[in-house]
């Protein structure tokens, strides 16, 4: 109930594609420069956009690579605080497959106010990943797709 006083006021709930690209037990994140904060690769749907075309166009935008984003895996509905500000969120997830990248070698970025690095998928928990509940979920449902969570309200 804590968000109720927050979401009275008006606010847009945000609509984002997350992709989990997972290649030799590594899994693909990207970060803020400035927060540290690790989240699922991906970024805004633009209306009239599927998620699976947002999320392909955000990676071109991010990486300068192509990408194939795959099934739907899942969806996280998120709520939180930046910057002193209350934020909403739906991200829904999907398998993504980048051909070109080699989780042996750092990912570059195109912007220069995130970055990407690969970790251990069966040590997300030991980074900064937002949201928490997710980094948990994520190989069930690589396992078994179609999971939903909510996070922070």
């Amino acid at each position: 109930m804590k968000w109720v006083k927050f979401m009275s006021k008006k606010k847009n709930v945000e609509i984002i594609a997350r992709g989990v690209c997972v290649k030799e037990g590594k899994i693909l994140l990207c970060f803020g420069r400035k927060s540290g904060i690790a989240y699922l690769p991906g970024g805004h749907i633009d209306f009239g956009e599927s998620g699976q075309k947002a999320l392909q166009r955000e990676i071109t935008e991010e990486m300068g690579l192509e990408s194939e984003a795959l099934a739907f895996i899942g969806c996280c509905e998120h709520a939180f605080m930046q910057e002193g500000e209350p934020h909403s969120e739906i991200n829904l997830v999907y398998k993504l497959e980048i051909p070109s990248l080699d989780p042996s070698e750092e990912p570059q970025a195109v912007e220069d106010w995130i970055g990407f690095v690969w970790h251990p998928l069966d040590k997300i928990n030991e980074v900064r990943f937002e949201p928490v509940e997710l980094g948990g979920r994520i190989r069930q449902w690589l396992t078994v797709p179609g999971g939903h969570l909510v996070s922070g309200y």
